[in-house]
């Protein structure tokens, strides 16, 4: 039998949460580290638009296929194990990408930090879940949403200083050699501090293989088909592809109402509010990253801007994230419940409304201080959502079930940030020249953000009760 929870110090609580927290920003911030990196890297190496396209897509490729596979590996084998192999795969994937001497060598270095990163991410929720109280996890999981937001304008920003403060003379690698140094703090915090898996060897957990392969199918297909039609046109391959992914994906609802263990419970898919916040969020978030990919591609690509002044060009967007979240956590933007996400959705479309109306009236002789409020009020609408559409989603799960919940939630933030800005990108990179790709990604950008609005009325009007207790004032 399975012993009890552990009791672990409220110290070692934090320390594991602050351990967690940068495992999730080391994955999200290489999922975005390239979208200033891109145009540098290219002029270093080659690879065209193919490489700019790719830099993002295998690493979104790799993790949505192996995403919730890897948590149940951590289930089957213990969260521990599963991360320090995680985090090692990533941290040696870095430094491959930061020595890679050709394009086909970092896109394959590209695609095993992907692949390491979903055995990674799936463990710190999972370990939160089992060792965290629960009041603590509440105030854990209500962290994620900004601080991850945060990191997907932060990676664009830290990468651009980096590029061009040319340390060492090495350009744009110190961006995915840095992982190293963190990566293996990482590792090092980790085996100290992480609690040992005492996995019940009377009854191991199964891996639904066929459920697995289902799932590994159907993101491949979707992936890979909306990457493909988006850059190459709608013929035969892409939508063979999507058909695909779809019939998969459906072969793998089927499925796991028929599992024995299931990989997502039966209980929260059937969950209406869960469900809609899961799709809601890998809209907006797959949108709203990828509208931070093309911002920083137009500056420097269309507008001449050096990779710092295109860092600085992102800084409002991360300013507005900050104050927008203060305020969801903080004061009345906590009372207000979904129709704060209402409000953060229809923000965003402003903002993205005047950077449209900026290129189609001063094209490429926009400015970034022309650009610059604009991104700031995207910044604002990104922050409201992002702290309020994970809390708001768990409104109506029961308790037992909230832990895998918020993993599922971070899981699908994770991989819309890979997904948003393969697609977006791919979008902006089809465009016949710089100012007409950049008003039709921000059109794509903009559709996908109003699909989301009706979608937000399904969710619980609420999140869960605040918690009470001895951790909840820590």
């Amino acid at each position: 039998m399975t012993s009890e929870k552990p009791s672990l110090s409220s110290k070692v609580l934090w320390a594991i949460l602050g351990l967690v927290l940068l495992a999730d920003a080391l994955d999200m911030i290489d999922s975005t580290v390239t979208n200033i990196a891109a145009p540098t890297i290219v002029r270093d190496i080659g690879g065209g638009d193919a490489l700019v396209k790719w830099l993002g897509s295998a690493y979104a490729l790799a993790l949505g296929v192996l995403l919730v596979v890897g948590g149940r590996l951590g289930d089957r084998y213990g969260q521990r194990r599963l991360f320090l192999v995680g985090m090692a795969g990533f941290t040696a994937a870095s430094a491959l990408a930061g020595a890679a001497w050709s394009p086909a060598v970092l896109i394959g270095a590209r695609a095993v930090q992907g692949a390491f990163g979903a055995l990674l991410i799936p463990q710190g929720m999972a370990i939160m879940t089992k060792h965290f109280p629960r009041e603590m996890q509440q105030r854990a999981f209500g962290l994620f949403g900004p601080l991850l937001g945060i990191a997907t304008v932060g990676g664009p920003i830290l990468a651009g200083f980096l590029i061009d403060a040319d340390l060492l003379g090495l350009a744009w690698r110190p961006i995915f050699l840095i992982n190293v140094v963190l990566g293996t703090a990482g590792i090092a915090l980790a085996a100290r501090i992480l609690p040992h898996d005492d996995l019940d060897a009377a009854a191991p957990v199964r891996i639904d293989g066929l459920g697995s392969g289902l799932l590994a199918a159907a993101m491949f297909g979707l992936i890979f088909g909306l990457i493909e039609g988006s850059t190459e046109g709608w013929n035969a391959v892409p939508i063979a592809c999507l058909a695909g992914g779809v019939a998969f994906l459906g072969a793998f609802a089927w499925r796991q109402r028929t599992a024995a263990e299931p990989l997502i419970k039966p209980s929260l898919l059937a969950n209406r509010g869960f469900s809609s916040g899961l799709v809601t969020g890998l809209v907006f978030f797959a949108s709203s990253s990828g509208l931070a990919y093309i911002i920083s591609l137009f500056m420097q690509q269309a507008l001449g801007a050096k990779p710092s002044a295109a860092a600085l060009g992102l800084l409002p967007m991360t300013l507005g994230i900050i104050v927008a979240a203060g305020f969801t956590m903080a004061g009345p933007g906590g009372r207000m419940g979904r129709k704060l996400i209402a409000i953060g959705m229809c923000i965003t479309l402003v903002g993205a409304g005047g950077l449209l109306a900026v290129v189609e009236t001063s094209g490429l002789d926009a400015t970034l201080w022309g650009l610059a409020p604009f991104v700031f009020v995207i910044g604002l609408g990104l922050g409201a959502c992002y702290g309020t559409l994970f809390d708001i989603a768990l409104g109506d799960v029961a308790p037992d079930e909230a832990g895998g919940a918020s993993g599922s939630l971070s899981a699908v933030q994770q991989l819309a940030a890979g997904i948003g800005s393969a697609v977006v990108t791919s979008v902006y990179l089809h465009g016949a020249d710089q100012a007409s790709a950049m008003a039709t990604a921000l059109i794509v950008v903009i559709a996908a953000t109003v699909a989301c609005l009706p979608a937000v009325r399904l969710l619980p009007k609420h999140g869960q009760p605040e918690p009470h207790g001895e951790l909840a004032a820590v």
